[in-house]
């Protein structure tokens, strides 16, 4: 089985800011909340919540959103350009994404690439509260234990060092840079 992180490893970018600045065009009024977002990030960076919180924060956009389903739809058409081509022509059955960024964003694009498995923050679309952990670090790691056991990742794929404790669990692993693939040793 191979996993693969999502974001600017099969995605180019980041799916959540994208999103974000795709919501903040259409829907003005989510700058709001702009002044919460950078106190809060502000309180992330000098270590002073954790990413978790932060997350929380940051996404209290989703209450200016009626319909964040529609909305989400209406982002994967504009963006499903985004995922990176080797990932379609190296795409399995088994596949399994693993991603810090909100399971109810990553759905809709992961069940049109055929992606039985993912693993990714649980946040309520409505409120940006979260249920649990972000998913990220050794998190991923937990996750990936609890849905597989020992199960060991033959090819495991990353743009980041973040993901170091699923390296240490997988047969081979690539990082990703600007869509180029080279060994992770």
């Amino acid at each position: 089985m191979n996993v693969y992180d999502f974001d600017k490893t099969i995605y180019r970018g980041d799916s959540t800011l994208d999103f974000y600045k795709c919501i903040l065009k259409k829907n003005p009024k989510v700058i709001k909340y702009i002044f919460i977002q950078i106190i809060f990030a502000i309180r992330y960076i000098i270590k002073n919540i954790d990413k978790t919180r932060f997350k929380e924060k940051f996404y209290i956009f989703l209450k200016c959103i009626d319909n964040v389903d529609e909305e989400v739809l209406v982002f994967w058409e504009k963006n499903e350009k985004k995922i990176e081509e080797w990932y379609v022509e190296k795409h399995r059955s088994t596949d399994v994404v693993i991603s810090a960024s909100p399971e109810f964003l990553l759905k809709p694009i992961c069940d049109k690439l055929g992606i039985k498995f993912l693993m990714a923050s649980i946040v309520n679309k409505n409120t940006g509260e979260y249920t649990g952990k972000n998913c990220y670090g050794k998190e991923k790691v937990l996750r990936y234990r609890k849905e597989f056991d020992n199960e060991k990742i033959d090819e495991f794929y990353s743009d980041s060092l973040s993901d170091l404790p699923l390296k240490e669990i997988s047969n081979k692993s690539f990082l990703i840079k600007n869509g180029k693939i080279t060994n992770w040793n």
